[in-house]
């Protein structure tokens, strides 16, 4: 069953291109996101029936609950662009278990999806796991399993069990196949140095493209002051809640920086970048930051790194690809008075709840470290949840969570322009957070984060929850 995509262009796409007809070198942001071939393979595990004692019960609907949940897996296909192949008839025997491992390594789907109908199955269960020869999401409806059942195989490595009646969990798991798949598929650009090259990123299987610092500035240099660049300007003060430093020549060059880094993606053919940013404006081979032109491109569901770290924008290609939200690469900062984490940077998207949502408040400041340029402060809802996620190397995933407190305000603070106060999640002492530059989002999403670290064999590492004693 072939599937629409998310569809930002319509509800993401600048001014331009809603209001007149796009000019000849107009490069559609929703072109950029990868938008990868998924195929789901399903199947209904049951006992032969009539069924008589154990559980789910004689009163269980079969029939009725496997219509149910054959509807809402093809609604989230369709959803979430995935094309779906079901097995017609419910499999009640080791014969149709043999089937099905044949039928999956024929077609080479993405993962395997199989929906428990009674607790008879969970034998079948491990053998899919041991035979398929591709990632194994189990959905087991409550009254399918004890924890006995789940308890190994849920923790298994190229496994995702669902236990549960919440459909959005089965959701989740569709999402980080297709995540899978987004990276797979992802050409990064690392926009440093002065040399050419291109490798692959272990395990996550994206691109890397390196490419000399030069490019973009000279680039940047040639970008006209259109039509596009002037409704991008226009847009980004109109919709501030206020404007303080930045005029209106900051706003249009901020606004060529957003257009170049578009063009400079579409001629790679590259769907990120994480570019060094500071090295950059410290030459003074650029006229702004690209702060402002970054969190644009972020609310549009391309990731935009800065300073060319590398494992941050994966990091930030975790939110995006699985959680369809952007998310900041920040500085982290103890607080000790209050035994809080400040998270800073100066780039930060504003579509928190994810990229078709409204955007957040936000301030148009000046780039706290050089005063140049556009870097948008934005407001982050107070009293909500956020997650921190880290890639330390394609093999590990450091993961947190926490509750903003406040907004910090530079001045009286220094530093970056969006900078927000956390109150950690089963971390006892805020100095003993993890590690550095880690992207903050919206929403506590350790359990689907994880569930993804272990569908692709990435180890996942927490903060201590408590301090180290003190020494000498």
């Amino acid at each position: 069953m072939a599937a629409a995509g998310l569809g930002f262009s319509g509800q993401l796409m600048p001014a331009l291109a809603r209001q007149r007809r796009p000019a000849p070198d107009f490069v559609d942001p929703a072109a950029l996101r990868p938008r990868p071939k998924v195929r789901i393979d399903a199947a209904f595990l049951e006992m032969p029936r009539p069924y008589w004692l154990g559980w789910p019960g004689t009163t269980y609907d079969l029939d009725r609950h496997q219509a149910e949940y054959r509807g809402r897996l093809r609604e989230s296909c369709q959803r979430l662009g995935i094309d779906l192949y079901e097995e017609s008839a419910p499999i009640q025997a080791d014969a149709g278990v043999a089937s099905l491992i044949q039928g999956v390594h024929q077609r080479q789907p993405d993962a395997l999806l199989v929906i428990l109908q009674h607790m008879g199955c969970w034998g079948w269960t491990e053998r899919l796991a041991r035979d398929a020869r591709c990632p194994l999401l189990i959905f087991a409806p409550i009254g399918t399993s004890f924890t006995g059942h789940v308890a190994g195989i849920s923790r298994r490595p190229g496994v995702h069990l669902i236990s549960s009646l919440d459909w959005s969990a089965v959701e989740d798991g569709l999402r980080m196949i297709r995540a899978k798949r987004m990276f797979e598929e992802s050409r990064i650009l690392w926009i440093h140095g002065d040399k050419r090259n291109e490798t692959v990123l272990d395990r996550l299987g994206a691109k890397i493209r390196a490419t000399p610092r030069d490019t973009f500035n000279q680039l940047f240099d040639t970008m006209p002051v259109n039509e596009e660049v002037k409704d991008v300007a226009s847009a980004l003060r109109r919709r501030a809640k206020k404007v303080v430093e930045p005029n209106w020549q900051d706003c249009l060059n901020a606004a060529r920086a957003y257009t170049t880094a578009k063009r400079l993606l579409a001629d790679e053919q590259a769907h990120a970048l994480s570019m060094d940013c500071l090295g950059m404006v410290g030459a003074k081979l650029v006229p702004t930051p690209p702060c402002a032109a970054w969190t644009l491109l972020q609310d549009e569901g391309i990731t935009a790194g800065c300073e060319a770290d590398l494992h941050g924008a994966t990091s930030m290609m975790l939110t995006s690809y699985l959680l369809d939200r952007p998310g900041y690469m920040n500085d982290p900062v103890a607080e000790t008075a209050k035994n809080l984490l400040i998270a800073a940077h100066c780039t930060s998207g504003t579509r928190l709840n994810g990229f078709t949502k409204p955007q957040a408040p936000y301030i148009l400041r000046d780039h706290s470290e050089s005063s140049l340029g556009v870097a948008v402060q934005v407001l982050w809802p107070v009293d909500t949840p956020i997650s921190l996620i880290r890639f330390s190397n394609t093999n590990e995933l450091i993961i947190d969570t926490g509750r903003v407190v406040s907004n910090v305000d530079t001045p009286p603070a220094g530093g970056c322009r969006t900078s927000i106060e956390i109150r950690m999640d089963r971390v006892e002492d805020a100095r003993d957070v993890l590690g550095f530059h880690q992207v903050v989002t919206l929403g506590d999403h350790r359990r689907v984060v994880e569930g993804f670290c272990q569908l692709m064999g990435i180890r996942v590492v927490h903060s201590p929850e408590h301090s180290a004693p003190a020494t000498a």
